[in-house]
């Protein structure tokens, strides 16, 4: 996948704002402070288009942006150490879920994790959902530059333990040195045409 135009496109806190031009959609979904707008500012080649925060939770709307036209990437809200009300929490995973359970261009989701941490309950649970509702979804664990080489084996086999499935199926990242980049544009370009084929 070669990435040679990323533009925002809107952004929207229910779905009558959700973009209509029926392009294939991925979803890029993750805890709050794991580095998804990162992710998503290296995969396509561009410094702050999808904007980062030392805040966690900062995301508070769906943020969509249209890649070389054909497709178009969906940034969620993070969840868990996100500083707001259960209120307001609640009202984040009500418009993630009707997004993945109603959003006919969804073709893949791209759960985010960070390395260093081992896996959580929500995490599990996510998982667990996405695949009682048939989406396919990506793993992709970041800060992999953070760790050194046995390091990361060791974390990507505890990782995978704890979401009950092989290491190989979590693709290792780092936005500060693109490790990894190359592999997940493959693995996103793969699972938006498994499903739309």
């Amino acid at each position: 996948m070669k990435i040679t135009s990323a533009e925002f496109v809107t952004s929207a806190i229910d779905p009558a704002g959700w973009p209509r031009e029926g392009l294939p959609e991925a979803a890029f979904l993750g805890r709050s402070n794991v580095g998804k707008s990162s992710l998503i500012n290296c995969l396509v080649g561009r410094k702050s288009l999808a904007r980062t925060s030392s805040t966690p939770g900062r995301t508070r709307a769906l943020n969509f942006f249209r890649v070389n036209g054909q497709w178009m990437f969906a940034d969620l809200p993070g969840y868990g150490y996100a500083n707001v009300s259960k209120e307001m929490r609640k009202g984040w995973q009500k418009l993630v879920e009707q997004y993945l359970q109603e959003r006919k261009e969804l073709r893949v989701a791209v759960l985010i994790l960070d390395l260093r941490r081992p896996a959580g309950d929500d995490e599990r649970d996510l998982i667990g959902w996405l695949s009682g509702q048939g989406l396919p979804f990506l793993l992709v664990a970041t800060k992999a530059d953070k760790l050194s080489r046995s390091q990361r084996q060791k974390a990507q086999a505890e990782l995978a333990h704890g979401l009950g499935t092989r290491p190989d199926q979590i693709a290792l990242f780092s936005a500060r040195t693109r490790e990894g980049r190359e592999e997940l544009c493959r693995r996103l370009l793969e699972g938006m045409g498994e499903k739309a084929g």
